[in-house]
């Protein structure tokens, strides 16, 4: 072949298609931004539309995010009373403030009870504790101090004072009050038709509640009387123990009085 008659070489272009500056990928970044905005919008609307609690918890947020970090969601779905606020706060403070008043007038009660000579050698039988419902009063009898003539719910005559003197005390605090009979182990051999520890410790309760309200302690405070028999004892290794027999005197929390 000839050089004059040679095809000339094809030359192929590629075009390379690309977007341009107003074609690329900038309209997501502002959609985005629209989003987001429109987000922040109905939240605010949201936040506009609900009570004065709610608001509250959402502004103490921002305030302070740490603390509410893990339960933020909670205001979303309404779960408010799972929130740190200040109704919570200022129950616990009552509480704490209830306690420190019951604490107070029960080393009072021990104060007084401990100057007056009539009662110098029951001293160590009276017991002053805080439980579930309140404070505790107990009186614990012992090998050679008894609270009740054997076998039957008759008080002695110390007993019966010391129990005066304690329901004075108790007058004084507008909380309810409680009283517990307690028996030991051993079966109640002195009765007839079926009296047993139960009918003893509850006689017994109830002989304590007319001494507590001999004074001014005035029935209407008294919530309830129990008696448990040999079903709580205070020492359970020893059930035959004399200080599983006892009064139980609960001064009863504010808050639990329903």
């Amino acid at each position: 072949m000839s050089l004059g008659s040679e095809t000339p070489p094809r030359i192929i272009k590629k075009i390379k298609k690309g977007h341009g500056g107003g074609h690329g990928g900038a309209w997501k970044v502002a959609y985005a931004d629209f989003v987001t905005a429109m987000m922040a919008l109905f939240i605010v609307l949201w936040v506009l539309s609900q009570d004065q609690a709610v608001r509250k918890l959402v502004a103490n947020y921002f305030r302070n995010p740490i603390g509410f970090s893990n339960k933020s969601a909670s205001i979303l779905q309404g779960e408010i009373p799972s929130l740190i606020n200040d109704k919570n706060v200022s129950i616990q403070q009552a509480h704490d403030k209830e306690m420190e008043i019951l604490k107070k007038m029960g080393d009072e009660i021990i104060g007084d009870l401990s100057r007056d000579s009539k009662f110098s050698n029951l001293m160590g039988q009276i017991k002053i504790e805080f439980v579930k419902e309140g404070l505790r009063i107990e009186l614990v009898e012992a090998a050679k101090n008894l609270f009740f003539e054997i076998g039957t719910a008759k008080l002695t005559k110390e007993a019966e004072l010391l129990l005066r003197k304690i329901g004075d005390e108790l007058s004084k605090l507008p909380n309810k009050i409680i009283i517990e009979g307690h028996t030991d182990s051993r079966p109640y051999s002195g009765g007839t038709n079926g009296y047993t520890n139960f009918e003893l410790s509850s006689d017994r309760a109830n002989s304590a509640r007319r001494a507590l309200t001999s004074g001014n302690l005035p029935d209407s405070q008294i919530f309830e009387v129990r008696g448990y028999a040999d079903r709580e004892l205070r020492d359970p290794s020893n059930p035959f123990s004399f200080v599983n027999r006892r009064i139980s005197i609960i001064i009863k929390y504010i808050d639990n009085q329903k």
